[in-house]
Parts: C-alpha cells; structure tokens; sequence
C-alpha cells in the first residue's frame, strides 16, 4: 500500500503560480511512477504530467507543456508540481496517483493504483 496525500492547492490569478505537492508513505516510494491528474467540474479525469521512478523521464500533457514543471525528491518521498501561468481553463482538484508499473500507458488512470484526495485549484480571471 502507499498511502499519497496532496497539497498546496487555493486560489490565484490567471498568470500566477501554484505549487502542489504530494507526500507518499508506505512501500518504497522510488519504485513508483508518479503522475498528476486532474478534474474539473463536469469534466472526466484528465492526464497532466507523469515522473518516472528516478526523475529522469517526464511526460506533460499538450495543455500544460512549457508552463507546468514536476519534480520528485525520492529522499523525502515527495512529488512536487509548479504551475506557472495560470489559466482559468487550468481550474480543477488535482489528483496525485502513483504507478506502480512505470511510465507505459502513463496516461491511462486505470495504471496508477494508489490515489490521493485531491486539492482544490481554483484560478479567477
């Protein structure tokens, strides 16, 4: 079992910055791939970005490439998010998931067994 917890979440401006983070106890945390999914109101869950067990690979989705950046610090078994450049589009709980397969099929929800309970991001324009 790994047990995620996420934070970090609150309200900004369209064009400012949020950091997520999520914390992981239980089974070794670096053997996990780590991904962020999100969901905003009437909208099923989406990808947003994946990191690879060592941090090394990362993939983003198309909507948030070049503004979001994910990091993992494997000594303190915590994944972070930095949003840059807020977008109201970008509104929703966000979800920390970990994988314990790797990164194939990264995308896919149905990979990641373990799951956080989300944090709120609301983005005003």
């Amino acid at each position: 079992q790994v047990q995620v917890v996420e934070s970090g979440g609150g309200l900004v401006q369209a064009g400012g910055s949020l950091r997520l983070s999520c914390a992981a106890s239980g089974r070794t945390f670096s053997n996990y791939a780590m991904g962020w999914f999100r969901q905003a109101p009437g909208k099923p869950r989406e990808f947003v970005v994946v990191i690879g067990w060592s941090g090394e690979s990362t993939y983003y989705a198309d909507s948030v490439k070049g503004r979001f950046t994910i990091s993992r610090d494997n000594a303190k078994n915590t994944v972070y998010l930095q949003m840059n450049s807020l977008k109201p589009e970008d509104a929703a709980v966000y979800y920390c998931a970990a994988s314990p397969v790797g990164l194939g099929y990264y995308y896919d929800s149905r990979r990641y067994d373990y799951w956080g309970q989300g944090t709120q991001v609301t983005v005003s324009s």
